[in-house]
């Protein structure tokens, strides 16, 4: 039984994350599953030396590179389906708008460790990650598609700066490094129809083992700055707006755009 919409709201703004599980059912996954595999296998024989040696995930799954334009409807029907819309309701603003689409899978190279990060670091300085965590909002939705380790949080940290430990294995500061142990960390394991949401700015690493292959969904708050990191290819063509049951996240997106381009061409 689903949590009612303030039980979630509470629980992502208390801890920065929830899991639900089973939510999908094994039709769902295995419809899933199978667009997918379909977009991953074309990647990685796309991106061969990149896979083997270094990667652990993709992005843009939602775009035409790799997909066919029926794959596409089915993958944007099912982000913003009932099950998954009702979600996002209960954990963000108004106007939710859709960010990208990323796929999370165990590195080939077996040198490669699983890292704490917070997403925000990849983008900015210490200073401003500070300021980006108490203002801003993007929340990872993540679909394992197989039975997985799953993930490894530390819960609050999507509210609060990291203790003196955190930092230093985080920033691999004093010696440390990013692939050791937290004492804060809570383990998520994670199976195959659970859904986990969790804030992208909270410290967190994904386990590396078992048949690792995880659909996460970013969406972020309209008011936020984040417009720009949307690839217009991995949008719904006009085309395919009709096919989609609820657009609106994907609308939302849009209408961002248009109003940045409008602004910049008045300039």
């Amino acid at each position: 039984m689903v949590e009612n919409r303030s039980q979630l709201y509470s629980s992502y703004h208390d801890q920065g994350y929830f899991v639900i599980r089973d939510y999908f059912n094994v039709a769902e996954i295995s419809a899933l599953r199978k667009v997918i595999l379909k977009f991953h296998e074309a990647w990685k024989k796309d991106n061969e030396e990149f896979y083997r040696e270094e990667a652990f995930n993709s992005s843009l799954i939602t775009g035409s590179q790799y997909l066919a334009y029926d794959d596409r409807v089915q993958l944007f029907n099912f982000i913003s389906s009932k099950k998954i819309m009702s979600i996002i309701d209960s954990v963000m603003a108004a106007n939710p708008a859709f960010m990208n689409t990323q796929l999370f899978f165990n590195p080939v190279n077996s040198h490669q460790k699983d890292f704490w990060h917070r997403d925000c670091q990849y983008d900015y300085e210490v200073e401003d990650q500070k300021r980006v965590i108490s203002e801003t909002q993007v929340v990872h939705f993540r679909i394992p598609l197989f039975d997985e380790l799953g993930m490894e949080l530390v819960p609050g940290t999507h509210k609060r700066w990291d203790n003196d430990e955190e930092f230093d294995v985080r920033q691999e500061e004093k010696g440390r490094v990013s692939s050791e142990s937290l004492s804060t960390g809570k383990k998520i394991k994670l199976a195959a129809g659970d859904l986990l949401v969790f804030s992208a700015d909270m410290i967190h690493r994904g386990l590396y083992g078992l048949d690792r292959l995880s659909l996460d969904m970013l969406v972020f708050d309209s008011t936020g700055d984040y417009v720009d990191y949307v690839d217009d290819d991995c949008l719904p063509e006009t085309s395919m707006l009709d096919k989609i049951d609820d657009p609106r996240l994907f609308m939302n997106t849009i209408d961002l755009k248009l109003k940045v381009n409008s602004l910049a061409n008045d300039c």
